[in-house]
């Protein structure tokens, strides 16, 4: 399972630390991911949720 979120696709992204010296060292940034149980036609449904997403579904 990819760290992604199952609705907007929001994964993770590529940057660099730049320090005072203008000096580069590579870092990753991951979205803020959290396991929500959805209730649907099939069942019960875990998903991966941003926090985004989650309020968005939560919120109706």
């Amino acid at each position: 399972m990819a760290y992604v979120c199952d609705i907007c696709a929001k994964g993770r992204d590529v940057g660099h630390n730049v320090s005072h010296a203008k000096n580069r060292t590579q870092r990753v940034r991951k979205p803020n991911l959290h396991v929500h149980r959805m209730a649907t036609e099939m069942g019960k449904v875990k998903m991966l949720l941003c926090t985004k997403c989650k309020r968005l579904v939560k919120g109706k």
